[in-house]
């Protein structure tokens, strides 16, 4: 069976083609700079994307991880979500945005035609959901199915690999497995744990999930992922993998 084509454009946005149908993952197409709350900067974009908005012709759904911050979905990404005909994110996520998203819980799925898209866990650090989420928020990742298709996986922004564990158990092998890596670190978070999975993390959910091929995204263009193509190479030569790391 022929693996999906996915083009990459830089940090966690992707898009790739399934059972007729054109997702794009987290969108962010703001030009380089930094991010500020309170005035206080949060987070510096490093470099812009791979291609422009204009680049991706039309998008059928948006995978969102999750709407709160800058590096999953920015300024010009939400600006794109009104072109879209469905935005598929968590449930807060919905609410905050409105209009065309939809929340999808733990589990949850979605039908759209000859496509299945569920919604599975993802913690966006270290430690148990319930420690983790008031600090960086709720987070979804999506597994994608459909008859004669192969099984798609984008993990969004998880470092849980007890999460991965779940998600093979339901879906395992997937065919193909966008995995949000990058080990991006904020120092007053976690001790300055990563708060995405690292490479050998990255390496690890691979063989997990049994995946034929790995597209890694989210470890690139911003200031905060301390890791990147070259880790990915590394953990993956470590583990006897690299030979399913796709990185085209």
């Amino acid at each position: 069976m022929a693996s999906i084509p996915v083009r990459v454009f830089g940090g966690p946005t992707a898009l790739f083609e399934f059972g007729g149908l054109r997702f794009l993952t987290d969108p962010t197409f703001d030009a380089p700079g930094d991010y500020e709350r309170d005035g206080r900067r949060i987070l510096t974009k490093t470099a812009p994307a791979s291609g422009s908005i204009a680049d991706l012709g039309h998008v059928d759904v948006v995978l969102l991880s999750h709407d709160e911050h800058p590096d999953n979905l920015d300024n010009s990404g939400r600006a794109l979500l009104a072109d879209v005909p469905l935005t598929l994110t968590t449930p807060g996520g919905a609410q905050r945005l409105g209009g065309k998203a939809k929340g999808l819980a733990d589990w949850e799925s979605v039908d759209l035609g000859s496509v299945t898209v569920t919604g599975v866990p993802a913690i966006h650090g270290p430690g148990p959901r319930e420690e983790v989420e008031p600090v960086t928020g709720q987070v979804v990742g999506f597994v994608l199915t459909g008859p004669g298709l192969p099984t798609v996986y984008v993990s969004g922004d998880n470092a849980s690999l007890d999460a991965v564990r779940e998600i093979a158990e339901r879906f395992g092998p997937v065919d193909t497995a966008i995995l949000f890596a990058g080990a991006p670190r904020i120092s007053v978070l976690f001790d300055g744990a990563p708060i995405v999975l690292d490479s050998a993390h990255a390496a690890e959910a691979a063989k997990v999930l049994g995946a034929r091929r790995v597209v890694p995204v989210h470890y690139d263009s911003w200031g905060h992922f301390t890791e990147g193509r070259d880790d990915l190479v590394a953990a993956f030569t470590t583990a006897g993998l690299v030979d399913r790391l796709d990185l085209d």
